[in-house]
């Protein structure tokens, strides 16, 4: 009897998700004659048993598109927005699974999807994921679906700052997505000769990046291209930051909620820490700064060459582990093979970028400024 597969994404978009529906949807039909489904936006889909058909037409054309042609969705199964509440919906997703006969349920997406896909492997579903973000971030695998096409996106934009940077003397501050690691500045930053690279595995001195950018000005260099990560912090966010989560240890341990007042104002730091920067490199360098917010930008457009061939590696892998019966794993990169990694052993946890990187000390050496 044909095997029956459900695929979703969830989390962000990201560019190699039609790729890689793709993969796993051609080879699941074509070399194994399974029966293949979508669910749209996520695991609200999945709740709600909004299907789509995955079939050769559905499939066709879709490599080189953008975005995922079946929606994506930030839900979680656990606490997921119903009327005004959140409700517990993982048993409706069971059902929805059982009443489509599935084998299994394909998720692609980023940390928190493989944190959900774990949920719904503990309620008994079998369940395979495939990495998929820009920030390069989950864990147990050497590159996830998405990273490429981004760093390409990022280090052209820098490509492109450094002549305006050039013409006016200016600082130009580029922020670049990357909440909690900093692969993607840093890969651009190199790639397309920042200056100064700021990322959150390095808190920053705003002394020695102005120093880096003086220094530069005194060598007749009369710009300066700082690449960012959004969830980089200044040694002084670091102790702001230290502080109010101490304030919340005493409170709970004290069966109270940490005072609002401190919480909205590292909130407001944090959230203006971009243009902040900014200006404080003018006010410390005498020279004119200004901010380029990349944003989603990075996530769009037509897939790299690399991702195609990882979405499609990565996809037609998942066709073979499911007619071996594999599951509750996801399927990693590792070099030029794949491997089956246990899904325990990939939710919660993060790839950040080690401080002894080749990365790091490829910026060391050519004298680019990380602000420490």
């Amino acid at each position: 009897m044909a095997k029956h597969v459900g695929i979703l994404t969830a989390g962000g978009d990201s560019p190699g998700l039609n790729a890689a529906i793709r993969g796993v949807g051609k080879a699941a039909q074509v070399v194994y004659g399974m029966d293949v489904i979508g669910f749209r936006d996520g695991f609200r889909g999945l709740m709600q048993d909004r299907v789509m058909r995955l079939d050769g037409p559905t499939l066709s054309d879709i490599l080189t598109r953008g975005g995922t042609i079946l929606g994506a969705g930030r839900d979680k199964p656990h606490r997921m927005p119903v009327g005004n509440k959140l409700l517990d919906m993982t048993d409706v997703m069971v059902n929805t699974y059982t009443r489509h006969h599935l084998d299994v349920l394909v998720c692609l997406g980023g940390g928190g999807t493989q944190k959900n896909a774990l949920r719904l492997k503990k309620k008994g579903l079998d369940i395979i994921t495939l990495p998929k973000t820009i920030d390069n971030d989950v864990a147990m695998t050497d590159t996830t679906l998405g990273f490429d096409t981004a760093l390409g996106i990022s280090t052209e934009a820098i490509d492109r700052l450094h002549s305006t940077a050039h013409s006016h003397h200016r600082i130009i501050v580029v922020e670049i997505m990357g909440h909690r690691t900093g692969w993607l500045a840093l890969g651009a930053g190199i790639s397309g000769g920042a200056d100064v690279i700021l990322i959150p595995e390095i808190p920053y001195d705003i002394e020695t990046v102005a120093k880096a950018i003086r220094q530069r000005s005194r060598e007749g260099k009369q710009f300066s291209i700082v690449a960012l990560s959004e969830g980089a912090m200044s040694n002084d966010d670091v102790k702001a930051v230290s502080a109010v989560d101490d304030q919340k240890k005493g409170a709970a341990r004290k069966g109270k909620s940490a005072p609002d007042v401190e919480l909205a104002k590292l909130e407001m730091r944090l959230a203006n820490r971009t243009l902040s920067l900014s200006k404080r490199l003018e006010q410390l360098t005498g020279l004119e700064s200004r901010v380029t917010i990349l944003g989603h930008l990075q996530r769009g457009g037509t897939p790299s060459a690399a991702d195609r061939l990882l979405a499609t590696r990565l996809g037609t892998a998942c066709a073979r582990l499911i007619h071996e019966g594999v599951a509750g794993v996801m399927v990693a990169a590792r070099g030029d093979e794949v491997e089956a990694v246990l899904l325990e052993k990939v939710a919660g946890q993060r790839k950040t970028v080690p401080l002894d990187h080749p990365w790091i000390q490829a910026a060391r050496d050519v004298g680019t400024c990380l602000g420490d």
